[in-house]
């Protein structure tokens, strides 16, 4: 059963499920030696193993890296400084740019040189410690012991980072489809006023988004009009029924009252943070605007009106016109259609009924109340 503590609970709760020191065996470690002296790779072996050291491997050839840190996947290298045809900065380097800098993959520099120098510029190539020849054998299963931890601690962290992460993704997709939820039952909130299905708004959602895409606009942006086309007719709450649900054609005056649930709407959805409910108020506002500028509530003309509020005024037309409502018979898609094309240039914008005309022939455009689901 999923967790109900608060996220920081969790959080924290995930951290204690694993000890970092939990099942720490370095003897169970990939070991990797690379000298290019059969002697140094024998005696590090007999070393190793009298220590318990299990899963040893071993190559001559420096080229070979390469190959074996996919193969054999190493959780320490030890790696000889000076080599012909490829010293061990050379491989170092090589082994740094294939791990990446976000796995942590520790080198034991092995060396006779023990000058400053040598050991600066070991460190500053990526080396986590120095084995030097001579071996003292005691010496050597130590520093490998201490680094083999720090490589266990840090396969630790990116496991639980990993798990924070997965976590942080599943509330983050939890947030938004509550989001879209809360922004769905708004719209029904509104639409059940005279809509019992309540599936209006969102078939109206459904068409502004297929005509933003037709349109060549993002994906982000799509989603955005998508999730606010359903609240264009928010203001409705405001209406009354007398008015709302009258059958027949409004008097001046009750039309006149009736436009003021575009106002309404954008008072509602005034003043969020959330672009979707700013792009919603835009869109609650200036949905019943007309390209020719007899619309309402501002008489905006042409592009004057936003490009959103264009397309939920197409797609809201389309729909309401092909269902039926408490003041009118539903019209046939093919009566809408020819309607939408009458009020191209007066209604509409010209190049949106063209998209619709074109969704229109392609059987692309909902029609059904189970199409909006």
């Amino acid at each position: 059963m999923e967790s109900k503590l608060p996220y920081r609970q969790n959080a924290m709760a995930i951290i204690d499920e694993v000890n970092p020191m939990d099942a720490f065996d370095p003897k169970l470690a990939n070991v990797l030696i690379v000298d290019d002296q059969e002697y140094n790779i024998s005696l590090l072996e007999r070393i190793l193993k009298r220590a318990g050291f299990r899963h040893i491997h071993s190559t001559m050839d420096p080229h070979e890296i390469q190959q074996l840190l996919s193969t054999i996947a190493p959780d320490i290298v030890l790696l000889d400084l000076h080599m012909p045809g490829m010293d061990g900065l050379e491989a170092l380097k090589l082994i740094r740019e294939q791990m990446g800098e976000e796995q942590y993959l520790p080198v034991l520099m092995l060396t006779a040189d023990i000058t400053p120098e040598a050991k600066q510029h070991g460190l500053q190539a990526g080396v986590n410690d120095f084995l030097t020849k001579p071996y003292d054998r005691t010496e050597v299963v130590l520093r490998m012991n201490n680094l083999l931890r720090t490589r266990h601690l840090h396969l630790q962290l990116q496991q639980h980072n990993n798990m924070l992460e997965a976590r942080v993704r599943e509330r983050t997709e939890e947030l938004e489809q509550a989001k879209l939820e809360i922004l769905q039952l708004l719209g029904r909130a509104a639409e059940y006023r005279d809509d019992m299905t309540g599936q209006h708004t969102q078939r109206v959602g459904k068409l502004s988004g297929l005509i933003a895409a037709r349109l060549g606009f993002s994906d982000h942006r799509i989603q955005l009009i998508e999730m606010a086309a359903p609240l264009h007719d928010i203001g409705k709450i405001g209406i009354s029924d007398e008015i709302l649900l009258k059958p027949g054609r409004f008097e001046p005056e009750e039309f006149e009252y009736m436009k003021t649930h575009t106002k309404i709407g954008a008072s509602i959805l005034e003043g969020s943070a959330f672009a979707v409910l700013k792009l919603a108020g835009i869109i609650a506002e200036s949905h019943h605007e007309k390209w020719d500028g007899s619309g309402y509530p501002r008489g905006l003309k042409a592009e004057e009106i936003p490009i959103e509020a264009r397309i939920v005024a197409l797609a809201d037309f389309f729909d309401a016109l092909t269902h039926e409502r408490p003041y009118k018979k539903a019209w046939s898609p093919d009566e809408a259609i020819s309607e939408v094309q009458r009020q191209r240039g007066i209604h509409f914008d010209p190049k949106l009924v063209d998209v619709m005309l074109q969704l229109f022939h392609l059987n692309e455009i909902p029609l059904r109340d189970e199409e909006a689901s």
